[in-house]
């Protein structure tokens, strides 16, 4: 039987155990069998839209549907590739093998507990959690700068995001433990906790299907957005790394060159010809953030709101990197997320890693500066030859225009032994030997 026909034997029983709604809507399909990878034009080659279907959507609305459904797929040998708001720029929710495509946000959940910490489950958006988390008086550590992403998508392929400067990666304590469901046809689920939860953390689901999460908090604070610009690149770092020195770190500090501005989304203008640093700051520390703009640059603005804050962090990571391709559709562009001190020493030699012009996008973590490096795609072989020029200077790299996983590598293939025996879950993902290792760290696991 084809991996088609076993799966709609698969959806069937599921439809009939009523553990999950069922869908074979082309449409539907060709949706969600694809992500964000259109960012990277590796990826738009290796990995287009509708190049790799899913057979069959299935979206359970309660956490036990998660473990029976994959009971029955794995009954009939069908593969299950997990998926949240599909929002991942790496190909991870890309149905490679056909087979059950699994929509989690029914599973959205969301519960403050008396500890602090939240439970939500896979499929709550990010947005959900900070909302309730606020409204009890709590901030959640860290979120993606896609920020309707899902909180299982967010934990299972993103890593870092806004409150990384403070609380380094989703793999650092954010996760206190999670509800988890193998492969393995035991219909079962296990609350996972400890060192335990390494197998499980930006792992793509290839380990066991997250079910729900429980992530920490802080007391809530008042953040504000702080904008600034400045005349050079040195005025710029100069306020960059200073503030690692504050009282209250900042949830998040990116910055721009001047040819990255005018197609940033920003709710006031914003000078073409400077460069940007845009801040969360807590509001105590805001007024000395503003006088260290001003005094190698401009205070622009200080937005209150909380809302602007969420707009500043939907301006950070790689997101610059999209609203510049898209404001610059006759060329076609690449990113490389690179770290290290050389980013705020030496740009000129992370720039001339790759063949003009080059732009780089700033963030600020809590062990020095990272950079998304931009420039003119002018093929793969070019695009990885820079890698090996850029570790010589010092500077790490994660490539964005990878699918399989890069971080604990050898102890989710360890766990997947016995989570995951038929090599069902997220097929393609998992391997020793990928076509093309590019698994460089920057300094998150």
């Amino acid at each position: 039987m084809t991996v088609a026909e076993r799966t709609a034997g698969a959806v069937a029983e599921i439809a009939r155990l009523g553990v999950g709604t069922v869908s074979v809507d082309p449409a539907l399909i060709l949706k969600v069998s694809s992500d964000w990878s259109r960012m990277s034009p590796v990826l738009q080659e290796k990995v287009p839209a509708g190049r790799y279907l899913a057979d069959a959507v299935v979206r359970p609305t309660r956490p036990e549907h998660v473990p029976e459904l994959l009971r029955v797929a794995f009954e009939h040998d069908v593969p299950v590739t997990p998926r949240g708001a599909g929002t991942g720029n790496y190909g991870q929710a890309t149905p490679f093998d056909g087979g059950i495509l699994l929509d989690l946000r029914g599973l959205d959940s969301i519960t403050v507990n008396p500890g602090g910490t939240i439970t939500a489950g896979a499929g709550a958006r990010l947005t959900a959690i900070d909302k309730a988390g606020r409204a009890a008086g709590r901030d959640i550590w860290m979120y993606p700068s896609t920020k309707t992403s899902t909180v299982g998508g967010f934990i299972g392929g993103g890593s870092a995001g806004t409150g990384t400067i403070e609380h380094r990666t989703t793999a650092d304590g954010f996760v206190v433990s999670a509800l988890v469901a193998p492969m393995d046809g035991s219909g079962t689920m296990r609350r996972i906790t400890g060192d335990e939860l390494d197998a499980y953390i930006h792992t793509y689901g290839v380990t066991g299907i997250l079910v729900d999460v429980e992530i920490r908090t802080d007391p809530a604070r008042d953040w504000v957005a702080v904008y600034g610009s400045f005349g050079s690149y040195a005025d710029l770092v100069a306020v960059h790394r200073s503030l690692l020195d504050l009282p209250q770190l900042p949830r998040l500090a990116s910055a721009d060159e001047p040819a990255l501005v005018p197609t940033l989304t920003a709710p006031l203008p914003l000078d073409p010809t400077r460069y940007s640093l845009r801040v969360i700051a807590e509001a105590s520390t805001a007024g000395e953030v503003e006088r260290r703009m001003a005094t190698g640059g401009e205070h622009v603005a200080t937005l209150t709101d909380y809302a602007e804050t969420d707009r500043l962090s939907g301006m950070s990571y790689n997101h610059p990197v999209w609203f510049f391709q898209r404001g610059n559709p006759g060329r076609t562009y690449f990113h490389m997320e690179s770290g290290g001190t050389p980013i705020w020493d030496d740009p000129d030699a992370v720039r001339a890693v790759y063949e003009g012009p080059v732009h780089l996008h700033l963030e600020l973590f809590g062990h020095g500066p990272g950079a998304m490096i931009v420039a003119e795609y002018r093929g793969e072989e070019a695009l990885l030859a820079g890698i090996p020029k850029l570790d010589a200077i010092g500077v790490g790299v994660h490539s964005p225009h990878q699918w399989y996983v890069d971080r604990n590598v050898e102890l989710a293939i360890e766990v997947a032994r016995l989570t995951d025996p038929k090599g069902l879950l997220n097929p393609g993902k998992l391997t020793a030997t990928p076509p093309v290792d590019t698994r460089v760290n920057i300094g998150v696991r």
